[in-house]
């Protein structure tokens, strides 16, 4: 296992998505916006094995469910509800209005968007965290209609700690659909399933190939790539943790990436030492190795001054600050997608009990992009309303305006309001 290597590769470890997924989703996208829901249950066939002719999750399947996970876990969901509820209701915005001595009034009108599409990873995965990620910040923008998106095997059971997530959320419409065509679906619309505003949630390959295909039609949260992680450690750090901390990302994929930053060469050749310990005993072993084998790295600096300087041009989804006073270092982050601060603050925690989302910026994109939240759920109409009197304060200044620009019309739908009336 090679963790030491040039920070070249790590920088250019995106790739560009294969020519031939791409041809294989655009397909599938034709296919479904044309065929509808024939399309669909052809690929739930074809690519799931799913022969069933009702797509949606029954209300039997949904009570079903809530009895099997049991009580305890109905629980879990509710304290994790609770706390992403908390932080997120801090995100909550409204509408305003602005008004001048003259009479003129603008503003901005704020409005939660129609239907949302959440996609979750299903299969042989269960991704209840998922659910409530998605879920909690749409509700609380005011989303009117919230469906799930799952894909399942033959025999068309949906995963009962996803459905507890989904009715821990209020939420009663669930699709037996997952892949491209469960996008195409979402944001072309067929008989049977309404068309979404937009569509968000993890995927595959091909998920994340259809929602930027699809994206202009329907508007989607981001294209997320593989997790990422990247501890900035000093001498002070524990290797022990370290070493969890970076298996803890690499278990997701063997594509993931874990990375170690650290003003101690001595601390590396000890977490180094720790993974090769710590990662017997894991189950996911061999998806761990090849993760950090091809995409892990530790690279010496020389202070935590160039430490931040790479961690803000690589932009990581996941920073973990492991230093002797780690809140003190919070300043100098410009770019990350969630911040983790100190040896008691695992990124784990963030994936699900801290209150903060874990649907977050990948491959650089944080340097633009936004973890998910309420925002993404609203959208702004600007508003004006100027008596006579206030426009001609300005009609002058408009006139000029639109004939610099050579827009005669634009300046004489001014002056007209300013003739004189004839008889």
């Amino acid at each position: 296992m090679r963790l030491n290597r040039d920070l070249d590769v790590v920088k250019n470890r995106q790739s560009q998505t294969d020519p031939a997924i791409i041809a294989t989703v655009e397909k599938i996208l034709a296919d479904v916006r044309t065929g509808g829901d024939e399309a669909l249950r052809n690929y739930a066939r074809e690519l799931d094995g799913f022969t069933g002719e009702d797509l949606m999750v029954s209300g039997k399947e949904l009570t079903h469910a809530m009895d099997s996970v049991g009580h305890e876990f109905t629980k879990l969901l509710a304290r994790a509800e609770e706390r992403i509820t908390e932080f997120h209701k801090n995100q909550v915005q409204s509408s305003w209005s602005m008004y001048t001595n003259n009479g003129a009034i603008t503003g901005q009108i704020l409005r939660p968007l129609e239907r949302v599409a959440v996609y979750v990873p299903g299969g042989t995965a269960a991704y209840p965290s998922s659910v409530l990620m998605n879920c909690i910040p749409a509700m609380l923008a005011g989303v009117k209609e919230i469906a799930i998106f799952t894909p399942v095997k033959a025999d068309g059971k949906v995963h009962a700690a996803i459905l507890a997530a989904v009715v821990a959320c209020d939420i009663f419409s669930v699709y037996k659909v997952g892949g491209a065509h469960a996008i195409a679906a979402a944001a072309y619309g067929t008989a049977s399933i309404p068309k979404f505003d937009k569509i968000v949630g993890p995927g595959n390959i091909y998920v994340a190939t259809a929602k930027r295909l699809v994206y202009g039609e329907v508007d989607i949260d981001m294209v997320a790539g593989p997790s990422e992680i990247l501890i900035i450690a000093d001498k002070t750090a524990n290797p022990k943790y370290i070493a969890a901390d970076m298996m803890s990302q690499a278990e997701h994929d063997p594509l993931a990436s874990s990375i170690l930053l650290s003003t101690s060469e001595q601390l590396i050749v000890e977490t180094q030492a720790e993974i090769r310990r710590q990662v017997a005993s894991m189950s996911r072993k061999d998806i761990i190795l090849e993760s950090l084998q091809n995409h892990g790295a530790a690279i010496y600096v020389k202070n935590l001054e160039e430490a931040f300087e790479i961690s803000n041009d690589l932009a990581p989804e996941h920073l973990e600050i492991l230093t002797a006073d780690p809140i003190s270092h919070l300043p100098k982050v410009q770019n990350a997608g969630s911040i983790f601060l100190g040896e008691y603050t695992p990124e784990p925690l963030g994936d699900y009990m801290s209150g903060t989302n874990h649907v977050l910026p990948t491959g650089g994109t944080a340097k633009f992009y936004s973890g998910l939240g309420v925002y993404d759920f609203v959208k702004y109409s600007s508003y004006s309303y100027y008596p006579k009197g206030a426009l001609a304060e300005l009609k002058d200044d408009v006139i000029t305006f639109a004939e610099a620009e050579g827009l005669d019309a634009h300046a004489n739908a001014v002056k007209t309001r300013f003739e004189e009336e004839h008889p």
